[in-house]
């Protein structure tokens, strides 16, 4: 088959390798129907992850068919059932696992496709743990919807609004509206804050910021983010900032627009070292939460994906077929200048 594979920092190839195998009686063949891009893909291209060794296939969400499934996988799926492949996978018995954590899966599980296993980045992969990493797609409903279930929904819930705790009458402030900021804008919109506030460099994200349900977008190259925050909260900042890029400064920013007893969501990858800046906030009472998405919440955003209370489409801005994998990356990578959000490369 043919795979999206890793070669070290800024090197990557569309190419020919060996088919994947059963190696485990719990696993799954998946041959990948639809399939899309991650920023955080992009932080494995820029070395960020050393984790990724060369020769790993890249990528983490997909949609596809089951091919073939390993003796130990008894209920809930047969070959020919379409599926979501998650990003995270779970063995559902371990500490983590049996708390809901999945992404801290003691038993070589979580984050591991396109990181620690090869990836959803080709033509099929090998899920471990088929029974509780793949999710049957309900009828009718596309499968390029379904796949923003695959990562970056439920991490824009659940990192981001969940763990910051958003609630009715909330100021929300949004650092970075990119696909994970705009799931965010997405997620929290369901709790009915009173603003949420997108903060962006880039004036075609924050447009896109904007038809997701953001009521204030910023320009931090044009304008003082934390000016604004101020102004529409008598001074004190927001109730609730998500930092959603990864960068040092965006962290750093999403700090300070936190009022006193504030709450601080970092979803980002962070590939280097960030300041959090003790002698101005230990007094301030603030809650920083980090994390991996563990997807517990895929059941539930599915059902609103597939009753339109979410509306997935949005997200998709370009469409490419499973075999131009290097010009979709070229538009994903150069997002600014593209408007490109999601990626989608199908069969």
């Amino acid at each position: 088959m043919r795979a999206m594979v890793y070669h070290g920092p800024e090197s990557k190839a569309w190419e020919e390798v060996t088919d994947p195998e059963i190696t485990d009686e719990g696993d799954a063949i998946v041959q990948v129907d639809t399939v899309t891009i991650c920023g955080t893909d992009l932080h494995i291209l820029k070395g960020d992850v050393p984790a990724v060794t060369p020769g790993r296939i890249l990528g983490h969400e997909a949609v596809g068919t089951v091919v073939e499934l390993g003796e130990g996988v008894h209920r809930g799926l047969r070959t020919g059932d379409r599926v979501l492949v998650s990003c995270v996978s779970a063995c559902g018995t371990c500490r983590f696992c049996r708390e809901g954590r999945y992404g801290q899966c003691l038993a070589y599980g979580g984050w591991i496709l396109g990181h620690k296993i090869d990836g959803t980045q080709a033509e099929y992969v090998r899920v471990p743990y088929a029974a509780r990493s793949l999710y049957p797609v309900p009828a009718g409903v596309p499968d390029e919807e379904i796949l923003m279930l695959a990562d970056i929904l439920p991490t824009g819930y659940e990192v981001g609004v969940l763990n910051g705790d958003v609630g009715p009458g909330d100021v929300v402030a949004i650092v970075g509206a990119g696909p994970i900021g705009l799931s965010a804008i997405t997620g929290a919109r369901l709790f009915s804050p009173s603003h949420i506030i997108a903060i962006d460099l880039a004036d075609t994200r924050l447009e896109a910021a904007k038809r997701f349900g953001a009521d204030i977008t910023v320009n931090s190259s044009r304008e003082d983010p934390l000016r604004v925050v101020r102004e529409l909260t008598g001074g004190l900042g927001a109730d609730v900032t998500i930092e959603a890029v990864g960068v040092p400064g965006t962290f750093e920013t999403a700090v300070r627009l936190a009022r006193p007893g504030g709450r601080i969501a970092n979803v980002g990858v962070h590939g280097v070292p960030a300041t959090l800046h003790l002698e101005e906030q230990w007094a301030r009472d603030i809650t920083i939460t980090t994390g991996l998405v563990d997807t517990y919440s895929t059941p539930t955003l599915m059902r609103l994906v597939a009753s339109r209370q979410i509306d997935a489409r949005p997200f998709i801005t370009h469409r490419f077929g499973l075999d131009e994998f290097p010009a979709a990356y070229d538009v994903f990578a150069r997002a600014a200048d593209t408007g490109a959000l999601k990626v989608v490369l199908s069969r």
